[in-house]
């Protein structure tokens, strides 16, 4: 598992004075985690808050995936916790379906983002 972060220090949840972190996980030949980030990064803008808050993290093995509590690629957390997750979500390396507006997806909107940013 790597972990590509950037500085703390600049990191801040709308509407909250200490720092947060905004953590993208996917697993490599997920078909979906591009276009997240694309979202997550417009969300991030969308709220006021600098692109580099995002940090994107690799999760490579079942034990990596059991030990995250990973609920599939890809996954947003907003400070450590999963806005998307329901309790009988499973943990594992899978793609993940997220509801959407428009129906299932493999990606939530922008709209869903900026929401969950701003909870």
């Amino acid at each position: 598992m790597t972990l590509r972060g950037v500085d703390d220090r600049s990191l801040r949840h709308v509407g909250q004075d200490g720092p947060v972190e905004v953590t993208l996980q996917y697993f490599d030949g997920c078909p979906n985690w591009r276009e997240t980030e694309t979202r997550v990064r417009e969300a991030l803008r969308l709220v006021g808050a600098p692109a580099t808050v995002l940090s994107l993290q690799i999760v490579s093995t079942p034990e990596d995936a059991d030990r995250l509590g990973f609920r599939g690629s890809p996954t947003v957390l907003v400070g450590g916790v999963d806005p998307f997750a329901s309790a009988s979500s499973p943990v594992g390396l899978a793609c993940r379906m997220f509801k959407t507006p428009a129906g299932l997806a493999g990606t939530p909107t922008v709209e869903q983002l900026v929401a969950a940013l701003r909870c």
